[in-house]
């Protein structure tokens, strides 16, 4: 069985502990989209591994993890990974494939990405980690992009690397006065890096597909989430790349004939980082609460989340968008203690009532949600294994997102340990 895993909200849904659990199942896990500028978490026992690129499936032994075409590979944050997994006795040499067709992050990207951030006017700040991502995507577009199997020809790459930096210098002083960035570093620190990156790379598309005529499981996880889509999401502040189910198709070059399930996840609330309307964001000192007891700070940044009650318009916006077929609710647990829990059940724009998200950022703002309110529960749920173990208003909670989404809940996380998990 092949799957997707798709986050339905804005990111940081929990997708890294999911992946983590199916990948059990699984003979190859598969990144297909984003960068370093999105985080998983997972916790095994009492050791915390935060991933930025490579899929967390390294963690099981023997499993192979591949990064895809369409993620962008920022080599510095991807070797400091590879140290890490090694330093904790995670070996990765043999079951780590990086495409040759994904291309290269570099010192440019970062810095025009930290320059156009902290240049914009307020109103027109995205948001992002300043990570290079969305200039490095732009790059890709544009055709002015270095991939890896580039730096299998030194020669070419010295020529490419200097036409693209010229214009790259050009723009660093023009639009921000700065000297520009030296031809020598970059090109001396891609040589330093070439062999080790190489050893990595192959066609990835064509090793998926000889795996699939074999019957081997794969499994597919991105960055980010579908509101955070480039082409489905709350533009302009979204992520550059498709974090959607047609990243995984692009991101990989597997044919979507391949694919047997679609899996969506989200929390039993709503989060968002960056900046971005948010119709059901919590009122500051019940944020404040969700933020502490869901440890709600970003892995990649350690930047708050803003968190607010479940938006069951742009779940169900994420449902249709990428075809789900079974749900996954995370941090239920997070919810305990309040005597009552709300579902956006649509928007009130002016006059109107919205029963769907509304495909302009200005509208989107402007929205606000109506609430559909249930009974909370006090319990802890933390140590629930079985859906009976669940109070009954969580239960009755899970069944009205059930019905709304027309989608069912296949798992329910209650914590962020492995066995904090129920199977349904």
């Amino acid at each position: 069985m092949n799957h997707i895993i798709i986050g339905a909200h804005w990111g940081d849904e929990g997708k890294g502990k999911i992946i983590d659990i199916l990948a059990e199942k699984s003979d190859i896990i598969v990144r297909y989209q984003g960068g370093n500028n999105a985080g998983h978490t997972v916790k095994i026992e009492n050791q915390t591994y935060v991933l930025h690129l490579i899929p967390s499936g390294i963690l099981h032994p023997k499993k192979i993890c591949v990064i895809g075409n369409g993620v962008v590979l920022d080599p510095e944050a991807f070797f400091e990974e590879v140290k890490m997994l090694h330093g904790k006795g995670i070996k990765v040499d043999g079951r780590l494939f990086v495409s040759d067709a994904a291309h290269l992050l570099l010192p440019y990207h970062r810095l025009l990405d930290q320059l156009k951030e902290e240049n914009s006017h307020q109103d027109h700040k995205i948001g992002t980690t300043k990570r290079g991502i969305g200039p490095c995507y732009a790059d890709k577009m544009a055709r002015l992009g270095i991939r890896v199997a580039d730096l299998r020809n030194v020669n070419s790459l010295k020529v490419r690397l200097g036409v693209v930096l010229e214009e790259k210098n050009q723009a660093l002083r023009k639009l921000y006065n700065h000297p520009g960035l030296s031809f020598d570093e970059i090109y001396s620190g891609l040589l330093k890096i070439r062999k080790r990156l190489l050893q990595f790379s192959i066609s990835t598309s064509n090793y998926l597909y000889e795996a699939s005529k074999k019957k081997k499981n794969l499994l597919f996880e991105g960055a980010q989430g579908t509101m955070l889509d480039v082409d489905h999401g709350t533009y302009p502040f979204v992520t550059s790349s498709n974090a959607s189910v047609g990243g995984a198709i692009t991101g990989s070059g597997v044919s979507p004939t391949l694919i047997d399930r679609v899996i969506g996840v989200v929390k039993a609330y709503t989060t968002r980082v960056g900046e971005g309307p948010f119709p059901t964001q919590f009122p500051p000192k019940l944020m404040e609460q969700i933020q502490k007891q869901g440890n709600e700070y970003g892995s990649t940044t350690g930047r708050p989340r803003r968190c607010g009650w479940f938006d069951g318009v742009i779940t169900k916006h994420a449902v249709r968008i990428n075809g789900l077929n079974e749900m996954v609710v995370m941090k239920l647990d997070v919810l305990s203690g309040l005597p009552e829990v709300k579902i956006a059940t649509g928007y009130r724009l002016g006059g109107k009532i919205l029963k769907d998200y509304p495909t302009s950022t200005d509208e989107f703002s402007r929205c606000k949600p109506i609430y559909e309110s249930m009974p909370g529960w006090k319990e802890d749920i933390s140590s629930a294994t079985r859906w009976k173990d669940l109070p009954v208003n969580a239960r009755r909670y899970l069944q009205r997102l059930e019905r709304l989404l027309e989608t069912p809940i296949k798992i329910v996380s209650v914590g962020s340990k492995r066995s904090q998990t129920i199977f349904l």
